[in-house]
């Protein structure tokens, strides 16, 4: 099965379904094998270890924002839960040393729901969230991403959301025709190229590597879920864009 890694944006995507990110969401999605289930590393879940796995049957979903439109309050996605598989992934976690406990109560954050609106409006497959370590060095994210490589070749779809800029200080909210600033420009277009050339070791020294880094990654919880994805990627693995913007 491929791999994803969406910049989710803003909540406010949900409201926009004929956009051209949504659409391109939504086209990629068309284009994939049907998934069994859905496996979504989000920037909007940061807990300190163990890794945590919701398992409910029926998570809810989480209006983790204020200040947007009201019909955004009203959105739900009501897709299944797969209690047997956040088992079957605490198991392999925690086989990888990597300590893992399953959460029933927890419901799924806008990161999650937002983005699968889009491109699974059906809600029909089973979800899965998986917590991001906080305070996570990029290697214990990659351990993560390969202990679940297994996963792959059962047809289950696994995502990591978040974004590769995010400094809601510099955001223009004025003007979202803007012109990209330089700094945004370089480090997006530096993570584009190590991405493409798979240089994992290079992305985790994107801090004193690229340029921009300071500003487009003031704090990491939104570029962290790459590398969940990245650790579960293979060698045959080529690396696509699904949207630019």
């Amino acid at each position: 099965m491929p791999l994803g890694f969406i910049s989710h944006g803003a909540p406010t995507v949900a409201l926009t379904p004929e956009s051209a990110y949504s659409r391109a969401l939504a086209g990629w999605a068309r284009q994939l094998p049907r998934p069994d289930s859905l496996v979504v590393v989000s920037a909007h879940w940061e807990a300190p270890g163990p890794v945590r796995v919701t398992s409910g049957p029926n998570p809810p979903v989480i209006h983790d924002f204020g200040g947007f439109p009201e019909p955004l309050y009203e959105m739900t996605y009501p897709a299944p839960g797969a209690p047997g598989l956040s088992a079957e992934i605490v198991s392999l976690l925690t086989a990888a040393d990597v300590p893992a406990i399953l959460d029933p109560l927890r419901g799924w954050d806008h990161g999650v729901w937002i983005p699968l609106r889009l491109a699974f409006p059906a809600a029909d497959i089973p979800v899965v969230q998986i917590s991001l370590l906080a305070s996570a060095v990029p290697e214990e994210l990659l351990r993560v991403g390969r202990a679940l490589i297994p996963l792959r070749r059962r047809r289950i779809l696994m995502l990591g959301s978040g974004g590769i800029v995010h400094n809601l200080r510099l955001l223009r909210y004025e003007d979202e025709n803007a012109p990209v600033d330089d700094w945004a420009h370089q480090f997006d277009h530096w993570v584009r190229a190590r991405l493409s050339e798979k240089d994992t070791e290079a992305l985790m020294r994107y801090r004193e590597l690229a340029p921009g880094a300071g500003q487009a990654v003031p704090t990491t919880e939104h570029l962290n879920p790459i590398f969940f994805v990245m650790g579960a990627m293979s060698e045959a693995d080529r690396v696509t864009e699904i949207h630019e913007g």
